[in-house]
């Protein structure tokens, strides 16, 4: 058998096995299925709403499974491990099976794809897509499709974020298939990015001229006639105008009165000289 042949045939072989669990599995709500070989053998993770309904008592169910997995779909070795789903809500397959036992059970289509995306949406989906296709109504065959959020159809953002699930309900009018897709609300999309905070630039310290630079400046200076850095602020002082106080700068505090000084008392004339004979008479 050549190698195209040999992968078409596994590839059939895991799809059938899909369906059997499918078929097997629907009461427990079976969410999906892994096949994994091993050097010891082939394990086959299930991953189920109720994860005790596959079990079985005494795990009597599984042990069936087991034996049939390696006898009709001949899968060395098999181990079957099951897992319970994380939120349901979020997983596309186990919606899509509620959504097409609703229709059986004789929903509207049109309630129950807008119950269906609004449960999806609630439990924190960043977007999902409800498509019904098949007699819907009448005899004519059409598709109607329910969306709400953000949905990727191709490329890597839909192979890595994107969860798709498959059902078929049977009805007297024909068979409804049922579509749903699931954006992981953990998706990081190319269009969203993150702007880092900005960086402080580095300062570099002032750089401190030296003795002999500053004197050849200032030769260099006074060689040109112009002022140096040190003479120039002078200047600028001395062509400043002094500066008038206004009355409203003037202290609001009166200067104490200065005190009179007092004047010594004039000092009376005495001459000790003998009055004169002219003097005498005139007294």
């Amino acid at each position: 058998m050549t190698s195209e042949r040999k992968f078409i045939a596994e590839n059939i072989r895991r799809v059938l096995l899909k369906e059997y669990f499918m078929s097997k599995t629907e009461r427990a709500g079976f969410g999906g299925l892994k096949i994994m070989r091993t050097p010891v053998g082939t394990r086959v993770t299930l991953v189920a709403e109720r994860p005790g309904m596959v079990i079985g008592r005494k795990g009597a169910t599984i042990k069936a499974l087991t034996q049939t997995v390696e006898s009709e779909f001949k899968f060395e070795n098999p181990q079957i491990e099951v897992q319970e789903s994380d939120d349901p809500n979020l997983n596309a397959q186990i919606m899509a099976q509620k959504l097409a036992s609703a229709l059986e059970r004789g929903w509207h289509f049109r309630r129950a794809g807008h119950s269906t995306v609004r449960r999806i949406m609630q439990a924190g989906a960043k977007g999902c897509q409800v498509t019904l296709s098949g007699k819907l109504t009448g005899q004519r065959h059409r598709t109607e499709k329910f969306k709400e959020g953000h949905i990727k159809y191709c490329g890597e953002p839909a192979l890595q974020w994107m969860d798709l699930g498959f059902a078929t309900a049977k009805k007297k009018l024909g068979t409804i298939g049922v579509k749903v897709m699931i954006m992981d609300p953990n998706a990081k999309l190319p269009d969203e990015v993150t702007v880092a905070e900005r960086a402080v630039a580095y300062e570099a310290p002032p750089i401190q001229a030296t003795t002999a630079q500053v004197e050849a400046a200032k030769a260099a200076a006074a060689e040109s006639g112009e002022a140096t850095e040190e003479e120039a602020p002078v200047e600028e002082v001395k062509e400043e105008a002094p500066v008038e106080q206004t009355p409203e700068e003037t202290p609001t505090e009166e200067a104490p009165a200065e005190e009179p000084k007092e004047e010594p008392p004039a000092e009376e004339k005495t001459d000790d000289k003998p009055d004169t004979a002219e003097e005498t008479a005139d007294k």
